[in-house]
C-alpha cells in the first residue's frame, strides 16, 4: 500500500497504528500519523466544558402556564417538562379529560406503578374500584376529568417532597380554571391536604365550600379501600351527595 493510499485511508477516518503499518512504510516518513497525533494532543488541550443546566424554578413554572389557550395544549407542556420526577419515572401520566364533562373533576395522590407503566392515571385495581365507584352515580370517565398531584411516579412510591409537588401545582391550578369543575373530589390523604388543606380523618364527605365557585369533598383513596372494605359504605354515602349536588346545577 502507497503513500497515496495510507494518506486517502486517513482522510477517510480510518487510523493506524504503528504496528499494523506494511513493513515497506516508514514511519518516520508518515507525517499524516504525526500530524493526527499532533490534532489530538491539541484537542486534548482544551476540554470542552457544558455549563450546568439553570434550575427550575417555581417563578419559571407559573410563566409557563400561562401561555396554553386550551387544555390539550396544556397536557402537551405536562407532556414536554422536564420536573425533577420525570427522569426516574417510565411514563408521564396524562390526566383524563373528560369528552363530556359534568361538572366533576377528581383529583388523586400520585401514580402507581400500574400506572407508571400503562401511562394512565388510576389503572389497575384501583383503577377498576373507581369506575365502578363512577358507575354507581351512573358517570363515567367520559364526563369526570381526573389528575394527579404530580404526572410522574416518585421512586418506590413514596410522598413527593415539597418543591416536587410544587413545581407540579401550576399545572394542576391551570387545569382546574380551565375545566371550571362544580364540585372537586379529592381521593386520599396527600391530595385532601394538598388541595383542601383539611384532615381526611375528621373532614371525610364533608362540603367544603371555597372561593373559586367550585365545592371539594374529601374521600378515602380507592387503594384504602381495598384494604379496608368496610369503609366503602362512607364513601357511598359521599359519592350519592355527589350525585344530589350535579344535579342541582
Amino acid at each position: 500500500m502507497g503513500n497515496n493510499a495510507l494518506y486517502d485511508l486517513n482522510m477517510a477516518g480510518v487510523r493506524w497504528e504503528l504496528a499494523e503499518m506494511p513493513g515497506n512504510i516508514d514511519a518516520k516518513k508518515a507525517p499524516i500519523q504525526q500530524n493526527f497525533t499532533d490534532i489530538t494532543n491539541r484537542s486534548a488541550s482544551k476540554p470542552i466544558i457544558v455549563p450546568p443546566s439553570a434550575p427550575i424554578t417555581l417563578d419559571t413554572v407559573k410563566s409557563m402556564v400561562e401561555r396554553p389557550a386550551d387544555i390539550d395544549s396544556l397536557v402537551r407542556m405536562v407532556c414536554e417538562f422536564n420536573h425533577p420526577l420525570r427522569d426516574g419515572a417510565t411514563n408521564v401520566i396524562k390526566p383524563n379529560i373528560a369528552e363530556n364533562p359534568n361538572g366533576l373533576l377528581i383529583i388523586t395522590d400520585i401514580p402507581s406503578t400500574e400506572d407508571d407503566l400503562s401511562g394512565k392515571i388510576l389503572s389497575g385495581n384501583a383503577g377498576e374500584l373507581i369506575d365502578k365507584m363512577l358507575a354507581a352515580i351512573e358517570m363515567s370517565r367520559k364526563q369526570v376529568s381526573i389528575i394527579p398531584l404530580v404526572f410522574w411516579r416518585t421512586p418506590g412510591g413514596r410522598t413527593p417532597t415539597r418543591e416536587e409537588l410544587d413545581l407540579a401545582r401550576p399545572f394542576i391550578d391551570k387545569m382546574i380554571d380551565m375545566l371550571k369543575p362544580k364540585i372537586i373530589i379529592t381521593l386520599g390523604t396527600l391530595a385532601a391536604t394538598e388541595i383542601a388543606q383539611i384532615n381526611l380523618t375528621s373532614k371525610h364527605g364533608n362540603e367544603i365550600q371555597t372561593n373559586f365557585g367550585y365545592t371539594i369533598i374529601p374521600i378515602y383513596h380507592p387503594n384504602y379501600l381495598i384494604l379496608k372494605p368496610s369503609a366503602k359504605r362512607e364513601v357511598w354515602g359521599a359519592l350519592q351527595n355527589v350525585q344530589k349536588l350535579l344535579k342541582k346545577q
